[in-house]
């Protein structure tokens, strides 16, 4: 019994990850219609820049978790304020070849500025160790990573349902045109929209510091992968969806390594293509 409650745990802490990416890709896609493919390079970028506040700055980890995705966000508006707003009407393609080209940017930069190799971040002297649950330890920071994950949903639920600027970026994302004959400056909203989202995938990043060991270029191009796997599952767009896809994929990856480590992520294709034949749309996708 204990082992399953610790695998559950394992699974939730690394599902609370992929939310993390997942929720900035999805808003992003489901605002502006945009599949940012180099959104996991920008969880790779808070990663590192958090790494940077921690060691060379000398600084807390909260200051670096603050510092490091507002980096970021500059390279955020970077890319959609002078490259992505030329794409928001032409196909899909054409996108995805713009935001692979970023993937490539920005693991070169990566390269230039840290080094090829990799680097091991400094140990936290607060949500370190481990605690007992069920007679075995389970790491302090896991459970941390676990409870920050429901908050982030919470306060994106609350932001985009529950506010004023919800309701302006739902009616911008549903309508353009009538949007902005209302007075709503479009192209600056979507332009927050982006830098948001770019702040939640490299919020992941930055969290991701204590927990993955060591960072290495290229780090994102494993988490997009899944991040997509979660958006596909739960639906494009939908942000509940991401969240319920994140929370499955990450059991389910959970049990597959520790059960069944040769069908890894075999397991995981074969849920999304099981989800896909069944609800082309994803589980919370709308139905067109």
């Amino acid at each position: 019994m204990q082992s399953y409650v610790h695998v559950i745990l394992a699974g939730l802490s690394s599902g609370m990850f992929i939310w993390l990416v997942a929720s900035g890709l999805t808003l992003i896609f489901g605002v502006l219609g945009v599949l940012n493919f180099a959104h996991g390079s920008l969880y790779m970028l808070g990663a590192y820049c958090c790494f940077t506040v921690l060691k060379y700055l000398g600084t807390g980890f909260w200051i670096g978790l603050l510092v490091g995705p507002l980096m970021v966000c500059a390279a955020g508006f970077v890319v959609e304020r002078f490259f992505l707003r030329h794409v928001y009407r032409i196909a899909l393609p054409y996108q995805l070849l713009l935001t692979f080209a970023f993937v490539l940017i920005f693991d070169n930069l990566v390269k230039i500025v840290w080094g090829g190799g990799a680097l091991s971040p400094p140990s936290l002297s607060f949500l370190g160790g481990s605690v007992p649950i069920l007679g075995r330890n389970f790491p302090v920071y896991n459970l941390f990573i676990i409870a920050v994950g429901p908050a982030v949903a919470l306060l994106l639920w609350a932001l985009l349902e529950k506010t004023w600027y919800g309701r302006i970026v739902r009616a911008s994302s549903s309508d353009r045109e009538m949007a902005a004959s209302l007075g709503v400056r479009v192209p600056a909203l979507f332009t927050g929209v982006f830098v948001f989202g770019t702040w939640l995938g490299a919020l992941g990043g930055g969290l991701s510091v204590p927990y993955v060991g060591l960072l290495t270029p290229g780090m994102g191009e494993t988490i997009i992968i899944e991040a997509f796997i979660v958006a596909v599952i739960g639906g494009l767009g939908s942000l509940k969806g991401a969240f319920v896809g994140a929370l499955v994929i990450g059991v389910l990856s959970a049990f597959g390594t520790r059960f069944f480590p040769a069908f890894d992520m075999f397991l995981t294709f074969i849920l999304m293509g099981g989800v896909l034949l069944w609800r082309p749309q994803g589980l919370f996708g709308a139905t067109r």
